[in-house]
């Protein structure tokens, strides 16, 4: 069923030109399911040859042949979307529900943005003199170097390849190592609906070797990185002194504040279907959770028992809902988070555990009075481990909630309207949902602010990232 994964360089499946390949192993079994192509300089050179070669056509193609391809491209991600599941399921860990979720959402980012394609609009500025014409014209940058992790394979990978083929943009994708097989095949979908040769490549290896030779090459115009904080202040810095435009999606630590006046059965539901959805691997997962004082009983009650459902497993198996964590060093980092947190005082609710000593499965686990010294309360767990204190005033929710230097998501649930409006005015974060969990949808924008990052990767606000504005004047 997996196959091994190649580079994709000027519309062409390549091994690297090397031979050198990397293992892929499946996190439920540790089993070696594929091998993967190791990209070196000499394959950098020919995907950012191929690439050029490929905007020459790519920025003179209409918007609206833009979009016909791209439209093209989501129709085939959902008519493979049964096929492409179980690779993401195989290589990720993530239940066979989430990747296939996951794999028909990238169909609806592609059709978004090849919609907007046509709306690059720019202006006609009114002149202060007879017979002159200002205007303002929207170009695509050129080549962008596009870097993306292994937590959502092609969610990450689509919101930068959609926005910038819409705009006109070449790419070069930098995917994960670690889950290589499901983002090439998003890749394999654009490249089958027409897209030309060069216009999309796709490359693998170290990536610490690929950032640091794409970023400052003359021909790369933009980059744009989803990861982790210290890694995307690393790249930022370096694409500042080349000064090539970035965006940046970095990591989060989201709070969760659940007011006494919540409904607490919808808010548990949701709250625990969030936080340990993809084994709590997603950068706005809910983790630092708030509850007011007079409804914390009733809360982790509800909770507590929303989380004991959960059953992990196989993500190949259809009655498991929570699979294992992606790879072999996610186990040590919970255990020390959990540990750190014993040592402050924190005390296990739930979990707290491994399960069995084959694959990389971990137990959801609730953590309850967790004092702020706590690694966990600073630090981005990215796993299963959701941490529970009280609070008793509005103020002192705020306080906790801004602490932090992340600000990526934040969630709250309360039945008063005076309440939801001052959480909107006050929370310091990229994007607030209250009462739902209503982010990351191809229309809205997604980023943060703070450490969590810089520029977006949703809504209208994504396309601009990929266009620079030019003014013309005309004199008659």
């Amino acid at each position: 069923m997996y196959q091994d994964v190649m580079l994709h360089i000027g519309g062409a499946w390549v091994a690297a030109q090397s031979g050198r390949t990397i293992d892929i192993i499946n996190p439920a079994t540790e089993e070696k399911i594929g091998a993967l192509a190791h990209a070196e300089r000499a394959d950098l050179d020919a995907a950012i040859e191929a690439a050029e070669a490929g905007f020459a056509v790519w920025r003179k193609t209409s918007p609206q042949a833009r979009a016909k391809i791209m439209r093209k491209a989501a129709s085939l991600i959902r008519e493979r979307a049964d096929a492409i599941a179980p690779i993401m399921t195989m290589e990720q860990g993530k239940t066979l529900a989430e990747a296939k979720g996951e794999t028909m959402l990238a169909a609806d980012v592609i059709e978004w943005f090849a919609e907007e394609a046509p709306r690059t609009y720019g202006r006609i500025i009114p002149a202060r003199g007879d017979g002159i014409y200002q205007l303002v014209v929207k170009e695509p940058l050129g080549i962008v170097a596009a870097f993306t992790p292994w937590n959502f394979p092609i969610n990450q990978a689509v919101r930068k390849v959609s926005a910038g083929l819409a705009a006109g943009c070449a790419i070069i994708l930098k995917g994960p190592e670690e889950t290589p097989g499901s983002c090439a095949e998003l890749v394999r979908a654009f490249a089958d609906a027409g897209l030309p040769p060069g216009v999309l490549n796709l490359v693998f290896g170290v990536p610490s070797e690929i950032s640091e030779y794409l970023i400052p090459h003359r021909a790369v115009r933009k980059i744009s990185f989803t990861g982790s904080t210290a890694v995307g202040k690393h790249l930022a810095a370096l694409a500042g002194k080349h000064m090539k435009r970035a965006t940046m999606e970095l990591g989060g630590h989201a709070p969760a504040i659940v007011f006494e006046d919540a409904d607490l059965d919808a808010a548990a539901k949701i709250l625990a279907a969030n936080k340990f959805r993809n084994a709590g691997q997603v950068c706005v997962a809910p983790t630092r959770f708030l509850v007011q004082d007079s409804v914390y009983d009733g809360f982790m009650e509800r909770f507590l028992g929303a989380v004991a459902k959960i059953k992990v497993g196989d993500g190949l198996d259809p009655s498991s809902t929570m699979g294992p964590l992606a790879n072999e060093r996610r186990i040590p980092a919970i255990e020390g988070f959990i540990a750190d947190a014993q040592k402050h005082g924190g005390k296990i609710a739930a979990g707290g555990a491994r399960i069995g000593n084959k694959g990389y499965f971990f137990q959801p686990t609730v953590m309850t009075d967790v004092p702020t010294s706590a690694r966990a309360m600073n630090e981005e767990p990215f796993g299963p481990l959701a941490l529970v204190n009280r609070f008793s005033t509005f103020d002192e929710a705020i306080t906790e909630a801004n602490r932090l230097d992340y600000g990526l998501a934040s969630y709250a649930y309360t039945r008063s309207t005076k309440t939801v409006t001052a959480l909107g005015h006050r929370i310091e974060s990229g994007m607030v949902s209250i009462n739902h969990h209503g982010i990351a949808l191809p229309e809205t924008p997604f980023g943060g602010m703070k450490d969590s990052g810089i520029g977006w990767e949703g809504g209208a606000e994504a396309i601009d990232a990929y266009l620079t504005t030019k003014f013309v004047t005309q004199a008659s």
